[in-house]
């Protein structure tokens, strides 16, 4: 996967896992909430993963 693609789907993960955390509070429905905070995670992941590619494609020119 590429840099561009690793923060994408990132952001994406981060803002589904978001509306679920929310949904999850507001419904007081704690399977759905830990499901959000755990895509959150991922998201994260995933955007950090795509940020250390670019760093690396940055310093060896690849």
């Amino acid at each position: 996967m590429s840099s561009t693609t690793d923060k994408l789907k990132g952001t994406a993960n981060q803002a589904i896992g978001k509306i679920k955390k929310g949904v999850g509070e507001a419904t007081d429905d704690p399977a759905l909430k830990g499901e959000g905070v755990l895509q959150e995670a991922k998201g994260d992941l995933q955007k950090a993963v795509g940020n250390a590619k670019s760093t690396i494609k940055k310093v060896t020119g690849l």
